[in-house]
């Protein structure tokens, strides 16, 4: 396995489109995740900080991954609903941290923060996710 093949394997799952972003995967278990990114100027808006859509897909992933790790679901998790707070910028390296609310056997609740490097929180966002237990669409 070359290092960039390691970098597609997410907790399990190979995620093409984490992987073209360069996201760092560091742990995912007991109900909480966390990975991580370095902001590059591609990455960013007009104002020269992470764009909304770039910190909401690490937000996703990170609850996805988070409501993934209190079960073995192979083929993931699927976004029901989600709400995002931008509560300042995010630049450089950030990590995001997911956290399971409430689990359940299909559905479950969870939440997510976005860190700066000074340890603040830049974004938060909650989410319901489905867990998908088959290949059926």
């Amino acid at each position: 396995m070359t290092s960039t093949d390691k970098t597609t394997e997410y907790f399990g799952l190979k995620i093409p489109f984490l992987a073209h972003l360069g996201v760092v995967p560091e742990y995912a278990k007991d109900g909480k995740s966390r990975i991580s990114l370095e902001i590059r100027p591609e990455y960013e808006n007009s104002f020269g900080i992470a764009h909304g859509g770039v910190i909401m897909t690490l937000l996703d992933f990170a609850m996805g991954a988070a409501a993934r790790s209190t079960t073995d679901v192979p083929l993931g998790a699927m976004t029901i609903d989600m709400t995002v707070s931008f509560l300042r910028p995010s630049a450089g390296k950030i990590a995001v941290e997911g956290t399971i609310l409430k689990p359940g056997k299909t559905i479950n609740y969870c939440e997510a923060i976005v860190l700066n490097e000074a340890g603040e929180i830049t974004a938060k966002s909650s989410g319901t996710f489905m867990l998908r237990k088959s290949s059926a669409p």
